[in-house]
C-alpha cells in the first residue's frame, strides 16, 4: 500500500512538471508572436522552437494546442503550426468585445478608486502624452496596453481579468493599425484623459461612456488604417501595371 502512495505522488510530480514546462514554452511562443517575432501567417518551425528553448518537441506541441484555443496560432493537418491572422470582421469582433469589458471595468473601479490608483493611472496618460507629441509608438503602444490593464486588475475581479486578458492577446495582432501615425497618437491620448476626467468625478456612466468610445474611436482608426492600406496597395499594383518597360 505505501509503493503504491509513494508511486502515485511521482506520477503526479512528473506531470506537474510536463505542465510546468509546457507552460514556460507557450509563455515564450506567445511572446514572441505578440511581439512580431513570428509574423501573422507565419509557419511556426517546432524543431527551431524546441532547439532555441532547448526541450524536446512533446512541449511545444503541447503549447500550440493551447494557443490554438486562444486563437492565437491555427493547426492545418500534414502541414503545421502557423501564426494566426485575424481579418477585418475578427477585428472588428475583438474591439467590441473590448469595448464592452474596458467599459465594464472603468465603471466598476469608480466605486473602489483610491489615490495611488489614481496617480498610477495620471503617470501613464502623462507619459503617453510625451510619446503621443514625439510620435513614438514604440513607446507608446505599451504605455497605452499597460494603462488598460492597469484598470482592469485593479477591479479586482479575477474573471473579468482572465476574460480580458484573453482577449487582449487577439487584439495585439492588430496591434499596429491605426495608431502610427501622430495624430493618431494624440488623439487617443486624449480619450484617455476623458476616461481619467470622469474616473475622478466618480461618474460611472460617465467613465463607462468615456471608455467603451475610446475603444471604438481605436476601431475606427483601424478601420480607415486599413483601408488606407488596400488602397495603397492597389495604387502600386496600378503603377506596375501602366508602367512601360525600359
Amino acid at each position: 500500500m505505501l509503493m503504491h502512495t509513494e508511486y502515485t505522488s511521482l506520477i503526479t510530480v512528473a506531470e506537474l512538471r510536463s505542465q510546468t514546462l509546457t507552460g514556460v514554452v507557450q509563455r515564450e511562443i506567445e511572446r514572441m508572436i505578440l511581439s512580431g517575432e513570428l509574423a501573422p501567417g507565419e509557419r511556426l518551425n517546432e524543431k527551431l522552437v524546441a532547439d532555441k528553448l532547448m526541450v524536446s518537441r512533446g512541449p511545444v506541441r503541447e503549447a500550440c494546442r493551447a494557443l490554438a484555443e486562444m486563437g492565437l496560432v491555427y493547426l492545418v493537418p500534414n502541414r503545421g503550426v502557423f501564426i494566426n491572422q485575424l481579418t477585418k470582421a475578427d477585428a472588428v469582433e475583438v474591439y467590441d468585445l473590448r469595448a464592452g469589458l474596458t467599459a465594464l471595468a472603468s465603471s466598476l473601479l469608480c466605486s473602489m478608486l483610491t489615490a495611488p490608483t489614481l496617480a498610477a493611472l495620471e503617470a501613464l496618460v502623462a507619459d503617453m502624452q510625451i510619446a503621443a507629441e514625439n510620435g513614438d509608438f514604440a513607446k507608446f503602444y505599451p504605455l497605452n496596453v499597460e494603462f488598460h490593464d492597469f484598470i482592469v486588475r485593479s477591479t479586482e475581479n479575477g474573471r473579468l481579468i482572465k476574460m480580458y486578458r484573453s482577449l487582449v492577446k487577439e487584439f495585439h495582432l492588430f496591434r499596429t493599425h491605426g495608431l502610427m501615425e501622430r495624430d493618431a497618437l494624440l488623439a487617443s491620448n486624449l480619450e484617455h484623459h476623458g476616461i481619467l476626467a470622469a474616473l475622478k468625478a466618480k461618474d460611472p456612466q460617465a467613465v463607462y461612456t468615456a471608455s467603451f468610445e475610446h475603444v471604438n474611436c481605436g476601431k475606427n482608426r483601424m478601420l480607415l488604417a486599413l483601408d488606407g492600406l488596400r488602397l495603397n496597395s492597389a495604387e502600386k499594383r496600378h503603377d506596375v501595371a501602366t508602367t512601360p518597360i525600359a
